[in-house]
């Protein structure tokens, strides 16, 4: 497969084959993945969260509890200043969610200042080299913080996984030390770019080109322009119709124009199969996030479910958002999660329609 990180005036994009996967336009705003200094706003002990000042207009959300169990940090107290990362953008009316479990990624090790758990990559699959890993993360933490030692760690030469981490926790050090001077809310230390984070997030698979022109720009604009549709075709002739919910996202497989010179079965299959690839391109396209929902056309072999899965996990396991694939529902759906980070493409590209206000319908005409 081949990749590029296409970075054009105003946008960066990430193309697989020449099929465009990613499109994500430079917003001065978006500061997912920085540190902040923020301000305790208000304390909701009922909804278990915070609302914290970071220097916006909108307050942003901080659960009050972490995830990890191995979270240093202690009670947070209403006025306080705190050293604070936004995990995921705001979006409509919702503030930014922010997290106090810092991480600093690198090529080959996350780093975790208010956390000591030391853990492997699950892209890494061969226990003696997990348990490698993971000794070895030991001893350069040596309690001091946690680590995650990445995909591109395995082959790694062992100095430089040390010197990286070491760097890491003195880039964390200097913004504590910036942090206790306290001043008003606001940025600590810049994540880096959206060209930056695409190559450190795709660097775990290896191999990518950036390209600072963009060639062959009307294809790529043609591709963007799909991301705003509703049905997209499929090449045998069947399509997807994609419904986003205030909950959810729903996708619907149709055979449509398909047909096959064989069975129902076969032409049911193979149409369910090419689903799979152009679901995965239009969800990381368009950036869906939270719950989907998949209602693939009804098999009736448990084999053909099978090989259904089997693709639809490959088609994902490019994506660099986390995404799970829970299984097929007791109604026959594939319900997946996608972590959000930043808002979806149809922001950028449309906007609610004046006459029905986003619904999609109208008023009949009345007769008299």
């Amino acid at each position: 497969m081949e990749r590029k990180i296409l970075c054009g005036p105003g946008f960066c994009a990430v193309t697989e084959d020449g099929v465009l996967v990613e499109y994500i336009p430079e917003d001065p705003s978006d500061q997912c993945g920085d540190i902040l200094l923020g301000k305790t706003d208000r304390l909701m002990p009922g909804m278990n969260c915070a609302f914290v000042d970071i220097g916006r207009k909108k307050s942003a959300f901080l659960p009050l509890d972490e995830n990890s169990a191995s979270f240093t940090g202690g009670r947070i107290r209403s006025g306080e200043n705190m050293t604070v990362q936004i995990k995921k953008e705001e979006v409509g009316t919702k503030g930014a969610f922010l997290t106090r479990d810092i991480t600093l990624p690198g090529t080959t090790v996350i780093l975790m200042p208010m956390n000591r758990y030391i853990g492997v990559s699950s892209r890494i699959t061969d226990e003696s080299v997990r348990e490698r890993l993971k000794k070895a993360g030991r001893e350069i933490a040596a309690d001091r913080f946690g680590l995650v030692m990445r995909k591109a760690a395995e082959d790694a030469d062992p100095d430089v996984i040390r010197q990286e981490t070491e760097s890491l926790y003195e880039t964390w050090r200097i913004t504590e030390e910036k942090a206790s001077q306290g001043g008003k809310p606001g940025r600590l230390l810049f994540s880096g770019g959206i060209a930056d984070r695409l190559m450190e997030d795709y660097a775990r698979d290896g191999v990518y080109t950036v390209q600072e022109k963009v060639e062959n720009g009307a294809c790529i604009a043609r591709q963007l322009m799909q991301a705003k549709e509703r049905t997209v075709r499929l090449p045998g002739g069947g399509n997807i119709v994609l419904d986003r919910c205030e909950a959810m996202t729903v996708i619907d497989i149709n055979t449509a124009s398909a047909a096959d010179a064989g069975s129902k079965e076969r032409t049911v299959l193979e149409t369910n199969l090419e689903a799979c690839s152009m679901i995965a391109q239009q969800v990381r396209l368009r950036n869906l996030s939270g719950i989907i929902l998949i209602d693939f056309i009804d098999m009736d072999r448990e084999t053909d479910r099978s090989l259904v899965m089997d693709k639809l996990t490959e088609c994902f396991s490019m994506d660099r958002i986390k995404t799970v694939i829970h299984g097929w529902t007791s109604l026959g759906l594939i319900e997946m999660t996608r972590k959000r980070t930043r808002a979806e493409i149809y922001g950028n590209l449309l906007k609610a329609c004046p006459a029905c206000g986003g619904t999609g319908y109208v008023l009949r005409e009345q007769k008299e």
